[in-house]
């Protein structure tokens, strides 16, 4: 039986005519309630909404639900008088500081995070995959490790930052690093390790609660799934649930390792901090390093050699074609920032860049 998934994703509200950030996601989120109930959400910071799909086991179901969603949400962008942006960081408006959401937890953690939060404008995609308990999430994350490089360059979707070309192709990656909880995770050795590291991050005050666990992989504090939270969010709603299948055929693939008693590789540190580097500064059209070798090699092999460990739990599922397809594209130079940089030297104008990632509606 196909493992089920959904995903959460985030956008920009933006000024109709500026294309800059605009502070008015809590009157979208309302208006869209109606429809979405809490499937809609306000975000941090008050220029963000959030949007998730209902579990499901279909990569065609999965589909349709995210351009429903979307559909949702941009209507009600446009009851309110603005529109809604899929790329991962902003590309014009006052940014810093960024306008934080009205709620008890968000300004707790303005007092906790201060300038980190000031500066915390990114919209990112969360692929959900259900686990039959923690214990399994744990070990299925460490077989994803050696992957999330190549993930994070099939979903680049940020190279502009307030107004400029940023030169990377994921900078929404690189500002999130800095957090004390973020990026790739570490290798556990069980859930009571990833629960006794948790514990001590909470007790010094690094986390301010199980919510703050930025790594990219972890097990969701509020659902029964691995959550993989490494993306920008997709232009399309085609991208989305593509990349969507692929990370779940990923997660399968991986569990069926655990079953089989195989220990995940556990490549150094330094060496997976320079492959996500390489991920966000180039994409997957650019020289990475491979972690699993500790050589350098193009992200459009490692693409390869991704489909190909995936292979089976796609034609389980049915899925191949469509990923297979869709990743190719990406390699090919199809990613968002390869479509935002494109829509740039058009005419060379930022509200273009905004434009070409807005959703329908």
């Amino acid at each position: 039986m196909a493992l089920r998934f959904g995903i959460e994703e985030e956008y920009f509200v933006v000024d109709p005519v500026s294309r800059g950030v605009v502070p008015r996601a809590a009157a979208v989120v309302r208006r869209a309630g109606a429809a979405l109930g809490e499937r809609a959400s306000t975000e941090l910071v008050a220029y963000l909404a959030e949007a998730k799909t209902s579990p499901c086991d279909d990569l065609d179901k999965l589909g349709e639900q995210i351009r429903s969603m979307r559909a949702v949400m941009a209507a009600a962008a446009a009851a309110e008088g603005v529109r809604l942006a899929a790329t991962g960081t902003p590309v014009l408006g006052d940014l810093v500081p960024a306008p934080i959401a009205r709620g008890a937890r968000y300004a707790e953690s303005l007092a906790v995070y201060r300038g980190l939060d000031d500066e915390q404008s990114i919209c990112s995609c969360h692929v959900h995959v259900e686990m039959p308990d923690r214990e399994r999430a744990v070990q299925v994350s460490n077989h994803l490790r050696p992957w999330l490089p190549t993930l994070l360059a099939l979903a680049a979707n940020s190279p502009y930052w307030a107004g400029r070309d940023t030169g990377h192709a994921c900078w929404r990656a690189l500002a999130w690093a800095r957090w004390p909880v973020a990026g790739p995770p570490p290798y556990f050795a069980s859930a009571g390790h990833y629960d006794d590291l948790v514990g001590a991050l909470l007790e010094c005050g690094a986390l301010m609660d199980s919510g703050t666990i930025f790594w990219d992989v972890r097990p969701s504090a509020r659902l029964p799934t691995i959550e993989v939270r490494l993306a920008d969010v997709a232009p399309t709603a085609g991208e989305a649930s593509v990349f969507a299948a692929l990370v779940r055929a990923l997660v399968q693939v991986s569990s069926d390792a655990v079953d089989a008693g195989e220990r995940a590789p556990d490549p150094p540190s330094e060496i997976l901090r320079a492959a996500y580097w390489l991920a966000a500064r180039h994409g997957p059209a650019g020289r990475g390093l491979d972690v699993r070798t500790g050589r350098p090699a193009s992200f459009g092999e490692q693409a390869g050699d991704l489909l190909a460990h995936v292979l089976p739990a796609l034609r389980e599922t049915g899925d191949l074609d469509a990923v297979a397809r869709g990743v190719r594209r990406l390699v090919a130079g199809g990613t968002g920032a390869e479509l935002q940089r494109a829509a740039h030297r058009g005419r060379g104008r930022l509200t273009d860049v905004v434009d070409a990632v807005l959703l329908p509606g």
